[in-house]
């Protein structure tokens, strides 16, 4: 995407920043022209609800004017107390679930594990702007963060931001957002615990589901457009179509789940199309009706494990150290390799010349790293999901190796070794220069490469 002005990206307020685009940082990436033709451009497809909508923050935008007026003294103070106390604001990433959820665990991780942080004592103060895209989320947060109102500290952050010199007054990021390059989850708790209440709650909840107390369960998290066309309408999502998946592709491996006594639960915010299957222990509470702030952190937090196709979502159950199946996953160069119980199948990549690419291939022909839908198609390349056969395998595997019940073939290890040396482990986020992985410890699923050995030449 075009670059944004960086003096615009860091005055246009946060609240206007999150109406308008899908993320701050989204919007640091366009420029000023291509932000006002964008707009012109959905008023004119979408009409009046995009209007609406834009209207509705620019208002939120001009009432909060006369609030940096008083702040500006206010910085000024932090500034003079610096010596002592070093006071630090930060903007929680509130309106997606996936960040609010990664990049808020890895902080307190990294806080917990001394990296990022000042020498000196500080304090952090942080925000958290609307919309909140799970009000659970953020309540739990609130227990173990200092979080002050959006409209006090708000404005203070914006003020010390235009001063100069105040870059030592932002908490700034992560080493890498979401990414665990540290390998921290494996080694720290989860600062995300609920109360004796909210797990009577949640108990309540799995009961009214017709879930008994003590049944295991899985969650199943399938991506499709449905989420963001609907949470936020006249903005063109369709960069990320190339992660889409039919949820009709799992139920083979729902059932199987299913049959083995695991009850199994397609969660989602928003989605197109309910499961085709009559199971009873497959549960589709993304479309029954069911679903709620609570529950949707709830389930993540409590599942045996969770599959997934690598969603905002699936930070819940991350964050909560709970084992992930990620299917269809891309770009390959992207995994989370971190956790040693993330078990991984992409989509397959099919070349102009009409034959699957090889893992080698899908790098040297640049997709290996591809963020849009439209990269993939320039380079000829057609992504193609999993068949329903390879979920299901690799959904067993990893049920077999939480249950102790894995047995190996004599040549599964050989072929992971090979796998892991054709993957880029020392790729650089180019965005910031940085590391993507720390210590690899994630597998690629077993059968999928037995089945496909040319796929390592």
């Amino acid at each position: 995407m075009p670059q944004l002005n960086e003096g615009l990206a860091e005055v246009l307020p946060d609240v206007l920043l999150t109406g308008v685009f899908s993320s701050k940082r989204e919007a640091k990436f366009m420029s000023v022209s291509t932000f006002i033709q964008r707009q012109i451009a959905q008023i004119r497809q979408y009409g009046y609800p995009v209007v609406a909508r834009k209207l509705k923050y620019v208002l939120s935008v001009l009432l909060m004017l006369p609030l940096h007026i008083p702040a500006v003294p206010v910085v000024l103070m932090l500034r003079l107390i610096r010596p002592w106390l070093l006071v630090r604001c930060g903007r929680l990433n509130s309106g997606a679930i996936g960040h609010f959820a990664g990049n808020t665990e890895l902080y307190l991780c990294e806080r917990d594990a001394g990296i990022n942080l000042p020498k000196q004592r500080h304090v952090d103060l942080f925000y958290m702007p609307k919309p909140i895209c799970n009000n659970q989320l953020a309540a739990m947060w609130k227990r173990v963060l200092h979080v002050w109102p959006v409209w006090i500290l708000a404005p203070i952050s914006r003020v010390n931001r235009l001063i100069p010199g105040g870059a030592v007054h932002e908490i700034g990021n992560n080493t890498q957002a979401d990414r665990d390059v540290h390998n921290l989850l494996d080694r720290l708790p989860s600062h995300l615990q609920f109360t004796a209440d909210e797990e009577a709650r949640g108990k309540s909840g799995l009961r009214d589901m017709g879930i008994p107390p003590d049944t295991r369960f899985v969650c199943l998290n399938v991506r499709d457009s449905a989420y963001r066309s609907f949470f936020t309408p006249g903005g063109d999502f369709s960069y990320h179509n190339y992660r889409d998946s039919d949820i009709q592709n799992y139920v083979p491996a729902a059932e199987e789940l299913a049959n083995r006594g695991y009850f199994v639960i397609r969660t989602g915010a928003k989605v197109n199309e309910a499961m085709k299957t009559n199971h009873p222990r497959v549960i589709d509470y993304a479309f029954n009706g069911m679903r709620s702030d609570f529950m949707d952190i709830y389930l993540g937090a409590k599942c045996e494990f969770c599959i997934s196709t690598g969603t905002g979502w699936d930070d819940v159950p991350e964050m909560c150290r709970r084992p992930i199946v990620f299917v269809n996953y891309l770009p390959v160069g992207y995994f989370l390799t971190h956790r040693k119980e993330f078990i991984y199948l992409t989509k397959h990549h099919i070349g102009k010349e009409g034959r699957e690419l090889t893992l080698e291939e899908i790098f040297s022909r640049g997709v290996g790293f591809s963020l849009s839908t439209s990269d993939y198609e320039s380079k000829g390349v057609q992504l193609m999901e999993n068949t329903p056969e390879e979920i299901r395998d690799v959904v067993i595997e990893m049920v077999e190796r939480l249950n102790g019940a894995w047995q190996p073939h004599d040549d599964d290890e050989d072929l992971q070794r090979l796998f892991w040396e054709i993957f880029p482990a020392d790729a650089i986020n180019v965005q910031n220069g940085r590391p993507l992985h720390g210590e690899v410890r994630a597998r690629f699923g077993a059968a999928f490469l037995r089945n496909n050995r040319d796929w390592l030449k």
